[in-house]
């Protein structure tokens, strides 16, 4: 009997334990989810801002696809007048504030699409943060030469 106690005891604390250690992806709220679909097979851009309600910064560390062969988290910057993109390993979203992946920003490159993307499809593509934890989001295809969601802008959780 006690050892049953203590067993009951060990699992009621594991669970209290893991509850109060929410992981990231429950903090993150995404919005204004889209991708610009570029011609033929070039690469995609795909940009949302991340909203953290957590009192914990978060890192994205980066995304998949089932859409995509790859998807990889870059930053885009000038230095000597030239425009360069690098691959970054996380961009932090800070504790009640926001990330803004954006054109000539932050975002990620999602490359070879397994069928065609069009303006207005729907991809879905989940987030990764570096605690392990993963966030869906749908993302709005536009057209190369849009600014932003426009109007049916992609929601994640």
């Amino acid at each position: 009997m006690k050892s049953s106690f203590a067993t009951l005891s060990l699992l009621t604390g594991l669970l209290l334990a893991s509850a109060l250690h929410a992981t990231a992806a429950e903090h993150i709220r995404a919005s204004h989810a889209w991708i610009r679909v570029l011609p033929g097979d070039l690469p995609a851009g795909a940009y949302v801002t991340l909203a953290n309600d957590g009192d914990q910064a978060v890192a994205l560390s980066g995304a998949s696809s089932t859409a995509y062969a790859t998807v990889m988290l870059h930053r885009s910057s000038m230095q000597g007048g030239m425009s360069r993109m690098t691959m970054v390993d996380s961009l932090a979203v800070p504790a009640h504030g926001k990330a803004v992946l954006a054109p000539a920003g932050y975002h990620l490159m999602l490359m070879q699409p397994r069928s065609p993307v069009k303006p207005g499809d729907t991809v879905q593509l989940l987030l990764k943060f570096s605690d392990g934890s993963t966030l869906p989001a749908s993302f709005i295809a536009r057209p190369a030469d849009a600014l932003g969601a426009g109007d049916g802008s992609g929601a994640g959780h």
